[in-house]
């Protein structure tokens, strides 16, 4: 579909549909999240999407269902995040047992601290493909890009991490 801007129309509607939606979108988010702060924020990421998505044009079609469904990958995406903060939190409460343990435990904390040293568009990259385990078509999707520059910027940001890595590590 090609983009095309946003009519007056469109963002009047838009303007309209809040106010039918946002007790739907909200309840949506609300009793699927179990945390009124959460839903309360994935609301406001949902009209935030939706106005971006309304101002480049790329609405099939403006609704109450639309916009539920824009939730529903926002609530995805915070699953996808909370499982991934709760993996990493996880990994490194657990202490270490064993001397070769011990040098796992010091990779993973010298990995985390790279990624989270590197450009945002990098560490998102990154993370969506190997946190999460998202194919590239999926990153690319993620993050706005096509696929090939997906793939690009993937190959760019392992040399970044790379670099950034065997920079930081103490020799062995």
């Amino acid at each position: 579909m090609s983009e095309l801007p946003a009519t007056p129309d469109q963002r009047h509607a838009l303007v309209d549909l809040y106010d039918r939606a946002l007790p739907e979108v909200y309840g949506y988010l609300a009793a699927r999240c179990g945390s009124a702060s959460v839903a309360e924020d994935l609301t406001s990421e949902t009209f935030l999407a939706a106005v971006d998505a309304v101002r480049r044009g790329a609405v099939p079609h403006l609704s109450v269902a639309w916009l539920i469904g824009v939730a529903r990958h926002k609530l995805v995406d915070h699953w996808r995040r909370s499982e991934r903060d709760q993996r990493l939190t996880t990994e490194l409460d657990r202490p270490p047992t064993s001397d070769d343990e011990w040098d796992v435990h010091l990779d993973v904390l010298a990995a985390h601290e790279t990624l989270a040293a590197l450009g945002g568009h990098h560490r998102s990259a990154l993370a969506l493909r190997y946190l999460d385990g998202l194919p590239v078509r999926e990153v690319a999707a993620c993050l706005g890009r096509t696929e090939g520059a997906t793939e690009v910027l993937l190959v760019r940001a392992r040399a970044a991490f790379r670099a950034s890595y065997e920079n930081g590590r103490p020799a062995r």
